[in-house]
């Protein structure tokens, strides 16, 4: 039997009634993601003195969220408002590549600013010969080369499947959705996933492991609870975003039950393509003052210059 040209996804028979409401908000969630990921970047790249390695590493955070949600929110807005679902086979493997290996890019970011943060309160003296520019290229380089990798490996694997069926129950395109499909043995499949589903759950648990060595550190001086309220804060809590968000989905993707509501599998399966490109950079923007004063230092330059351009012409 050979595979199917195309993919029917099922996920959208429970938004049919509510198509104009869901395409509405989820153009201006998109919009609203574009916006503060775009501010943020803009704001790193023009400031020469946030060239430091924890806003380099902010900066390809936001690059991410802006990559793996353009895999997402324009098909799925098409096919809100469209009356047949369906996906081509490569352009369904494409969007399992870019979405999946975004999620994972964003755990190899965030273990590195987690990693940048201990070396910065526990090795201060250290800090910059450990996370010198030519050293925090490298790591960024390597947390975007690395789950890119791990993706094409999956997804070769996942191709080499003969397939029974066309129908994938989600509303977009997931690795697993697809091996759940096949006719053939999925053994190799379901090694592999498991290992690289073992690595950044690794990553998880060196990020804490780092933290409870911060928080150590940090109760020794007012200067370090300071550094660590900052900076570590908001990491932290962006790490609590993505992994809430990426187990909603790992859970019920593997272990999920034929009785739950599709609309309750849809919320829970768009949870890590929402809320962390949304929250995150907003957390950062809030909580870091450094990023929230040049931020709004940009938004009040505007004004004055105008007050100066009237000025002149008054003089003249």
């Amino acid at each position: 039997m050979s595979n199917p040209a195309v993919f029917s996804l099922s996920g959208f028979n429970s938004t049919v009634n509510y198509r104009v409401t869901l395409s509405s908000l989820t153009l201006l969630t998109y919009g609203a993601i574009l916006v503060v990921n775009v501010t943020l970047i803009l704001t790193i790249i023009l400031d020469q003195s946030l060239h430091e390695p924890m806003y380099i590493c902010l900066c390809n955070l936001c690059i991410n969220a802006i990559y793996g949600t353009t895999a997402f929110y324009p098909k799925f807005v098409y096919d809100l408002l469209s009356d047949i679902h369906v996906i081509s086979y490569v352009g369904c493997f494409l969007q399992v590549y870019i979405i999946y290996s975004y999620a994972t890019i964003d755990f190899s970011i965030l273990a590195l600013m987690a990693y940048d943060r201990y070396v910065a309160i526990c090795r201060p003296l250290k800090y910059h010969s450990e996370m010198s520019m030519r050293r925090t290229s490298v790591l960024v380089f390597l947390s975007w080369l690395v789950p890119l990798v791990f993706e094409i490996l999956v997804l070769t694997l996942t191709s080499t499947l003969k397939l029974c069926s066309s129908h994938i129950e989600k509303l977009y395109c997931a690795n697993w959705s697809i091996v759940k499909l096949a006719c053939s043995s999925t053994k190799a499949n379901d090694i592999v996933g498991l290992l690289i589903i073992s690595i950044y759950i690794g990553h998880v648990v060196f990020i804490f492991t780092s933290y409870v060595h911060l928080v150590r550190s940090a109760l020794k001086s007012r200067e370090s609870v300071r550094k660590f309220t900052q900076t570590c804060v908001p990491h932290l809590l962006c790490l609590l975003n993505v992994t809430a968000a990426l187990l909603f989905d790992l859970m019920y993707s593997r272990y999920g039950s034929a009785s739950v509501p599709q609309s309750l599998k849809n919320f829970m399966a768009v949870q890590f393509l929402m809320v962390p490109p949304l929250l995150n950079p907003i957390i950062y923007g809030v909580i870091l003052t450094r990023i929230r004063h040049r931020i709004i230092s940009f938004f009040h330059k505007e004004p004055n210059k105008s007050r100066m351009c009237r000025a002149d012409l008054k003089g003249d």
